[in-house]
Formats: structure tokens, C-alpha cells, sequence
């Protein structure tokens, strides 16, 4: 399991932008282990050559975009992440670049109909819950061009029981701390592999599959 799994009972759920505020000094000496290094780089060498526009959700302070620049340098991003502190750190690493940020919830942001070549999110979407995600996938599908892709990095279990188990303590914290719906707040609610590329085609990509894990980080390219 990760390792920043939370232990049942000794939790106190935060906002997500607090959460990852809060984290800001260490984020990438955090996220940059062995294999996220690997898994960054893995992501980068999967985006087609030819995108030209790519969509960046949970973008974050861009360290997938560090790689995706080494390989295009010229291509345009739009990043949405809930943290404004980390969206001005990206910013300040990359001035030069054709980006454009933006800080809310990308569940409600307008994506747009055939626009991106390429969607990415890397280690975002395990803090939601099936219904939230495959909502965000058809609106990824739709606003991915014909033959675009969404590649997907992320923290995934093997285990049915564990994905269970972690959904049923989110609840249990959610209930205790009275936290209404559609207010996020952290806490890593992985998925098995199998049920994450059955989203992905209940929201209608044609194909979804895995490409890469190293312990518990899973790649999955999932084609419109």
C-alpha cells in the first residue's frame, strides 16, 4: 500500500488546496522517488509526438511537465490544479512556456469539445470517488480531439478488499466530521486496476490500457 496510506482512527480530513499547501516545501523531494522519477519520465515518453495542445489535471507544481517539456518543448499546456501555491511554483519553473493555469476544480471547469490533443493527470484522481470520476472522464473524453489520448498515472491497489476498506473509512471520517458533498477533502481513496479502466470505458474511451507500475504507481492510456 502507499505509504501515506492514513491509519483508520487517527485522521483528521483537510481541505485538499490546505493539504497540499501545507506541503508545498518537499512536495517534489517527496514525489520524486524512485519510481515517481520513473513514472514521470514513463508518462512524458507516452505523450504522441505530435500534440500540440495538451489538458494537465492536478497539474500541480508541474513535475510531469518537466519531462513532457525535455520532449516538446513548444507545446501548449493548460493546468488545472485546486492549489494556487503550487500552480505559482510551475509558473516561476517554466516563464518561457506556453501555459495557461488555472486554480479551481476541474470538476466544474469548462473543458471544451475537440480541443486537446492529449489530456494527462498524474497521482490526482484516487482522492475521488467512482461517480466523480467517471463524470471527469466523459468530459475528458469529449474534449480530447478524434483521435486523442488521456494518459493516466496514479497510486492503484490490487486488491479489492483494500479499495474497500479505504472507501468505507473516507466515508466514516466524511459522516464524523459532518463534511457535505461535493467538498473535497483529502484522502487517498485508490482504486483496483481492473475497476479504473472500467470507468474509463463506462465514459466511453474505446480503449483503456495498462502500461507501466512499479509498486503501487499504475499507468493507464486510455484512447477516445
Amino acid at each position: 500500500m502507499n505509504n501515506d496510506a492514513p491509519e483508520a482512527g487517527h485522521v483528521k480530513l483537510e481541505r485538499m488546496s490546505d493539504f497540499f499547501s501545507k506541503r508545498l516545501d518537499g512536495y517534489e523531494e517527496h514525489m520524486l522517488t524512485d519510481s515517481g522519477k520513473k513514472a514521470y519520465k514513463k508518462l512524458a515518453a507516452l505523450v504522441p509526438s505530435n500534440t500540440a495542445r495538451i489538458l494537465d489535471l492536478g497539474c500541480g507544481t508541474g513535475l510531469e511537465l518537466d519531462e513532457i517539456f525535455k520532449r516538446l518543448p513548444s507545446v501548449s499546456v493548460v493546468g488545472i490544479d485546486m492549489t494556487q501555491a503550487m500552480l505559482d511554483k510551475l509558473k516561476q519553473k517554466h516563464l518561457d512556456k506556453d501555459i495557461q493555469l488555472i486554480c479551481g476544480n476541474y470538476f466544474n471547469v469548462d473543458l471544451g469539445e475537440n480541443t486537446f490533443d492529449t489530456a494527462i493527470s498524474f497521482q490526482s484522481m484516487h482522492h475521488f470517488s467512482y461517480v466523480e470520476k467517471v463524470g471527469l472522464y466523459t468530459k475528458i473524453r469529449k474534449a480530447l480531439k478524434s483521435n486523442g489520448v488521456y494518459i493516466e498515472c496514479d497510486y492503484m491497489v490490487t486488491e479489492q478488499s483494500i479499495e474497500d476498506e479505504l472507501y468505507a473509512e473516507n466515508a466514516r471520517l466524511r459522516l464524523d466530521m459532518n463534511i457535505p458533498q461535493g467538498k473535497f477533502y483529502h484522502f487517498d481513496t485508490p482504486c483496483t486496476v481492473d475497476n479504473q479502466i472500467a470507468m474509463l470505458k463506462q465514459a466511453g474511451f474505446s480503449s483503456a490500457d495498462p502500461v507501466f507500475r512499479m509498486e503501487n504507481t499504475t499507468i493507464i492510456v486510455a484512447k477516445k
